[in-house]
């Protein structure tokens, strides 16, 4: 069986890689409905309260983008890699184009900063939740249509038929990266073949602009195809979904930072505060006081609906009281989800030992904190699938609400919301055992370490259980 799998996926690979320009064909199409879903609908009015999926073009296009398309782009990552950013990202597609058309510029230092998947993923998750993105057309033209349009400019000016966006500026860059160390493929390099080619060694453009000889995981590829069996030496490989947390990636303060304090912590915040009574409270005491002070400007609804939600005609506009409110809400649960599990990470890495004896230290190092970057960004890798499964829950309440308002029963959900919650977690504790492994810890430690990340994830278990069940 093992033997079937690995030649049917090096088969497949294969099929991509000869037939790219079908795929390519296909992304011109998905990138016309995408445009098409993506402007159309912010030329029509607003639709009322009867319409639906089935009769009205703006909430078939609400359903498609936030109740369908990124939720399940998330999905794909742990089960297929990045196959979404090479077969399918409208967005991809269109920087690679304009790369090939462009004035093909070096990269600049400033856009290799490593802080830019944590700064443009929160950025964008606080933006939309200012202007409404899953509930307006101008909302979802503003954040997609600016991000491709961004996408755009960047391949126009740097690259050669290269993806240079994708690779350092786009939004959700730093999210696949990380769901994708969890796929059950890869595209294995096989260095001693490399060295000693025995078929194509033309060069190949991997847009990604991933170093293949020294290719180990599968957070940059993009499944494309186009390095099958190149130099006889990279093949489309089945393997463990813990593989790459555990044994080959090394995390770093960034991606901690995305998972801990973004995914984990600022994701949350933006997906609750508006079934919040808390925020309503916070809300009404901060309006009381000010009234109280005779100051009435923050609690006019005169913003622009790029900047504030400001949509009279149907009675939803949000004041500058409004928006202050939600960005207190959501740093403030940056903080208090956050700020818990990277104690209970940092507690964890001072519990483990933090050297191996004798010939153990350096394959230790390698496999835990490569360049002296801390154990703790190590650990924190192994909290991912709990930090996936937050945001696809929070994207997917937004499918529930639709489906709701088609009529479809939903009482089924909140089961397996708990499910799916409480099976990430058992897997992200799984991984956090198995990466304590690498350290000269005995069972008592390792329990003590992983009891430490466990308590330290409470808050955000807590949150989502407020959500699905409280509130």
């Amino acid at each position: 069986m093992s033997l079937a799998i690995r030649g049917g996926a090096a088969r497949f690979a294969d099929f991509l890689r000869d037939h790219a320009r079908w795929l390519r064909a296909m992304q011109w199409a998905i990138v016309a409905l995408y445009v098409f879903l993506l402007v159309v609908p912010a030329l029509l009015p607003l639709p009322d309260r009867t319409a639906s999926i089935f009769n009205n073009l703006t909430v078939f296009a609400q359903f498609a983008f936030w109740g369908i398309w990124w939720p399940f782009v998330l999905v794909s990552m742990p089960l297929l890699g990045r196959a979404w950013c090479g077969w399918f990202c409208p967005e991809g597609m269109l920087s690679e184009w304009a790369s090939e058309h462009g004035q093909g510029r070096a990269i600049p230092k400033w856009m290799r900063w490593g802080g830019w998947p944590f700064v443009a993923f929160s950025l964008t998750t606080i933006y939309g939740q200012l202007v409404s993105v899953y509930q307006y057309p101008w909302a979802v033209l503003a954040v997609l249509g600016g991000s491709t349009a961004g996408a755009m400019a960047v391949g126009w000016l740097y690259g050669r038929n290269k993806r240079v966006w994708c690779k350092y500026l786009c939004p959700v860059n730093g999210v696949f990266n990380l769901l994708a160390k969890l796929a059950p493929w890869h595209y294995k390099v096989d260095e001693d073949a490399w060295r000693h080619p025995a078929r194509r060694t033309e060069a190949i453009n991997c847009a990604p602009l991933v170093p293949l000889r020294h290719m180990t995981g599968a957070s940059d590829c993009h499944m494309c195809g186009r390095c099958s069996d190149y130099r006889g030496a990279i093949q489309l490989t089945p393997r463990s979904p813990e593989a790459e947390i555990v044994q080959v990636a090394s995390g770093d303060g960034w991606q901690t930072a995305l998972i801990v304090f973004g995914l984990m912590g600022l994701a949350v915040g933006a997906f609750l505060w508006s079934a919040s009574p808390w925020f309503v409270s916070v809300k009404q005491a901060a309006a009381t006081w000010l009234v109280d002070h005779d100051v009435y400007w923050p609690l006019a609804q005169n913003a622009p609906w790029f900047i504030l939600t400001h949509y009279p005609d149907v009675n939803d506009s949000f004041s500058w009281l409004d928006g202050s409110v939600i960005l207190v809400f959501i740093f403030g649960a940056a903080v208090c989800v956050g700020g818990p599990i990277y104690l209970g990470l940092w507690a964890a890495d001072r519990v483990l030992p933090r050297q191996l004896p004798g010939s153990r230290v350096k394959k230790a190092a390698r496999a835990w904190a490569p360049g002296g970057s801390p154990g703790l960004h190590k650990l924190a890798l192994g909290l991912i699938p709990a930090a996936g499964a937050g945001v696809f829950l929070g994207l997917s309440a937004t499918t529930l609400t639709l489906l709701q308002h088609e009529g479809v029963p939903v009482f089924w959900a909140a089961g397996l919301r708990f499910g799916l919650l409480g099976l990430a977690m058992l897997w992200s504790l799984r991984l956090v055992w198995r990466l304590s492994a690498a350290r000269p810890a005995g069972g008592l430690r390792r329990m003590a370490a992983l009891m430490l990340v466990a308590a330290g994830t409470l808050p955000f278990c807590t949150a989502w259980v407020l959500f699905f069940a409280v509130w």
